[in-house]
C-alpha cells in the first residue's frame, strides 16, 4: 500500500509539472502511445459493444414481448450504455490491451535496467516515461467510449430492425430517453479508468521481479488490478450519482 501511495503521490506531482510546462512533455511519445492506445484498438472496441449491444437487445426483447414493451428496448439500451455498459465494457477491453502493454514494456525495461540506467543519467522515470502514457489515456478513452457508445446502439438498431421496427422509430426512441447529462456521467467515469489502466500497468512494469517470468507476471498482475480497481470506482459513482439524482 505504501508504494502504491507514493508512487500515486509522485505521478499526481509530475502531472501538475507537465500541466504547468507543457513544453517538457514527451509529445511525440503521447502521440505514438495514442495510436497504439486509441487508433488501434478501434477494432476491438467496436466489435465488443456491437456485440454486447446485440446480446442484450436480444435477451431484452423476451420479457419485454410479454408486455407488449419491445419498443422501449431503445431506452433501456440507451441509458445503460450511456452510464454504464459503454465505459466498463471499452474501459475492460483497453485495460486487457493496453494496460498490459504498458506492463509488459516497463517490465521489460527493468528487466534489462534500463529503468536503472535512466536513474543514473538523472531522468526519472515517472515524468519520462509514466506521465506520457497517462496524458495519452487521458486523450483516448473518452473518445474510444463514444465509439463503444455509437456501435452498442448499432448492435440494437440490428435487434429492432429484426422485430420488425422502423429506424425512425428507433432513433425516435433513442432521443427520446437519453440526455447529454447520461453521456457526460458515463464519459467523467473514464477520466479515472484512464488513469487507473494507465497508472497501474505502468507501476505493475516499473516494479517487476527479475526472471524469466517477470513480464508476464507484471502483465498479469496489472490487468487484474486494474479491472478490480475499475469496479470499485465504478461502484463508488454509482452511489455518487444515485445521490445527486443523475
Amino acid at each position: 500500500i505504501k508504494v502504491h501511495i507514493i508512487f500515486t503521490g509522485h505521478v499526481t506531482v509530475s502531472l501538475i509539472k507537465a500541466l504547468r510546462n507543457p513544453f517538457a512533455i514527451r509529445w511525440g511519445e503521447v502521440l505514438d502511445t495514442s495510436e497504439k492506445f486509441g487508433a488501434n484498438a478501434l477494432f476491438i472496441i467496436a466489435l465488443v459493444n456491437f456485440l454486447v449491444g446485440l446480446v442484450i437487445a436480444f435477451q431484452s426483447a423476451v420479457p419485454m414481448k410479454t408486455y407488449g414493451a419491445e419498443v422501449f428496448i431503445a431506452d433501456l439500451l440507451v441509458i445503460a450504455y450511456f452510464k454504464e455498459l459503454g465505459p466498463i465494457m471499452t474501459a475492460f477491453v483497453v485495460n486487457g490491451r493496453s494496460g498490459s502493454a504498458f506492463a509488459a514494456e516497463l517490465g521489460t525495461m527493468k528487466v534489462n535496467e534500463e529503468l536503472d540506467a535512466l536513474d543514473t543519467m538523472g531522468l526519472d522515470p515517472v515524468p519520462f516515461l509514466v506521465v506520457p502514457k497517462i496524458i495519452a489515456a487521458l486523450l483516448m478513452l473518452p473518445l474510444l467510449t463514444v465509439f463503444g457508445n455509437l456501435f452498442g446502439l448499432i448492435g440494437g438498431w440490428v435487434v429492432m430492425l429484426s422485430l420488425g421496427f422502423t429506424t425512425n422509430t428507433y432513433l425516435n426512441q433513442l432521443t427520446t430517453a437519453a440526455n447529454y447529462e447520461m453521456l457526460i456521467s458515463g464519459l467523467f467515469k473514464t477520466l479515472f479508468f484512464a488513469i487507473i489502466i494507465a497508472g497501474v500497468g505502468c507501476l505493475s512494469g516499473m516494479r517487476a521481479s527479475k526472471g524469466p517470468s517477470a513480464v508476464g507476471d507484471a502483465a498479469t498482475s496489472a490487468v487484474v488490478i486494474g479491472i478490480v480497481l475499475m469496479i470499485v470506482t465504478d461502484g463508488l459513482f454509482g452511489v455518487i450519482y444515485y445521490i445527486l439524482g443523475i
